[in-house]
């Protein structure tokens, strides 16, 4: 696989980004792409390791050690390093519908899980995904049409990565597809959740137009349980996938809670994004960080994002809380590689001038006027009980709590169905099937695992279809 001495002779190179003081002004992407010759080279690297954890399985948990959709990375390394960019397409896209946007958005356990990662020197595997999806679409998306249709009917409810994903592979076996979205555009957390600095929503564009392309069907304004009843959707279609996402937020139920001024990330995010995309934002109330003191309450990926929009909006300072301890700069490789690391990250939004801080607990809210005007905090321990002495207050004009999500929205569309929840509150539905306690109805995403990355619901979305089209036909040809 590459130059069989390759990882030998050349030194890992990656994309680099436009400068703070440029990116910072603009909500477009700002990574820059390598040159071809470089993107050869860096693919060159790929090692012949003989076992390529970077799409390999564990023994023990049987659950992927690097790339969740078991993207053939070594193949289309070689591929890529031969000049030969379309067969290396072709091999992308029989594994991931949507390589430009793990390309782009994925934390790339696969390059954790790099033979050279050892070394701390993987092979740029995310850059090349990228390069060949990229040059695939600049090429044009050719839509695959079924020759032959089943004459069965489905319902997908959800267009985010899973329910796009799972969509996409049953009306290439032959289905009649239906979309159903609640929002006024398709993609999700795609279009809604990820700011268009990390991903503009081009790419989920001209995904949905290939899919329409396809035969499927999108409904928008559809709110299955609320505007459009369940049972209906049920009764009308030969199987229901539910793909609705995670979308129930951890929430901080501390004394002050209730002031102005303190909202969930996912009631800030999706208004940033509708602005660039000029897509109206209706009724609800603007919430903008311009002129104000930032605190953001959450250390992952959500919580980056609203530190990058907040910058972008010209908030007078930023300070992200996080109430896990400082993790290690590197890690122990000895006792985590090929697995996912627990290690210091540093995000581009990061760098762009916010102030991070470790083992911090906010106990209450403070305001004045009805508005969040400082946060009462202080440092815990490894068991997250608070340090005597290590108090202390900040002050804020705005609160974006960006601590993960619990479960599905049980409201509206799981209530009205009824289905089984697992102990985390998730709809019920297994790894294999798919299926929930309802006999034509499956889940797939974050609606049935939980919070979990993009990566990780195209695969969900994927297997979903597999399990859909044997269900109905008896037989499938779609890969799990």
């Amino acid at each position: 696989m590459g130059k069989i001495t390759g990882f030998l002779e050349i030194e890992r190179e990656d994309r680099d980004y436009q400068p703070v003081a440029e990116r910072i002004k603009h909500y477009r992407e700002f990574v820059l792409p390598l040159p071809e010759d470089e993107v050869r080279k860096q693919a060159a690297r790929c090692m012949d390791c003989g076992v390529p954890y970077c799409h390999g399985t564990s023994r023990i948990t049987g659950a992927p050690t690097g790339c969740p959709v078991n993207n053939q990375i070594p193949d289309w390394n070689d591929l890529v390093y031969r000049g030969n960019w379309e067969e290396a397409a072709r091999n992308l896209h029989s594994t991931n519908n949507f390589p430009e946007v793990t390309g782009r958005v994925c934390p790339a356990p696969c390059e954790a899980s790099c033979t050279l990662n050892i070394d701390d020197t993987p092979v740029t595997i995310k850059t090349i995904e990228c390069e060949i999806a990229d040059r695939a679409i600049a090429q044009g998306l050719k839509p695959e049409v079924a020759t032959i249709k089943t004459g069965k009917k489905i319902a997908v409810v959800g267009s985010g990565p899973a329910g796009l994903a799972c969509a996409q592979q049953l009306a290439r076996a032959g289905h009649e597809v239906h979309v159903y979205e609640r929002w006024a555009k398709a993609g999700g957390l795609l279009r809604y959740g990820i700011p268009d600095f990390k991903m503009e929503k081009v790419h989920v564009d001209r995904r949905v137009a290939q899919m329409q392309a396809e035969g499927v069907t999108f409904h928008y304004g559809a709110d299955v349980g609320v505007n459009l009843p369940a049972d209906k959707l049920v009764k009308e279609h030969d199987a229901v996938v539910l793909a609705g996402g995670a979308e129930k937020p951890r929430d901080l139920p501390i004394p002050g809670r209730e002031l102005k001024g303190i909202h969930f990330a996912m009631d800030f995010l999706p208004q940033q994004n509708r602005r660039v995309s000029n897509e109206p934002l209706g009724s609800v109330e603007p919430i903008l960080a311009t002129g104000k003191k930032v605190v953001v309450i959450g250390g992952g990926d959500t919580g980056s994002d609203c530190i990058g929009t907040s910058i972008r909006q010209g908030a007078v300072s930023v300070l992200n809380f996080e109430i896990m301890p400082q993790p290690p700069e590197r890690e122990n490789k000895d006792l985590t590689w090929p697995l996912w690391p627990l290690k210091m990250r540093v995000s581009s939004s990061h760098e762009e001038g916010a102030t991070r801080d470790f083992a911090v607990l906010t106990q209450k809210f403070e305001g004045e006027n009805g508005h969040v005007k400082r946060l009462h905090c202080v440092h815990v321990d490894a068991k997250f009980q608070p340090v005597p002495g290590s108090e202390f207050t900040v002050e804020a004009d705005l609160v974006l709590l960006a601590m993960g999500f619990v479960s599905p929205l049980h409201e509206g569309m799981l209530k009205a169905l009824d289905v089984a929840f697992d102990q985390r509150g998730n709809v019920s539905a297994d790894t294999v099937a798919y299926r929930t306690s309802l006999p034509n109805v499956f889940a797939a995403g974050d609606m049935r695992r939980g919070q979990s990355l993009v990566v990780w619901a195209i695969r969900e979305g994927r297997q979903c279809a597999h399990a859909v089209d044997k269900f109905l036909m008896g037989t499938t040809t779609l890969p799990r």
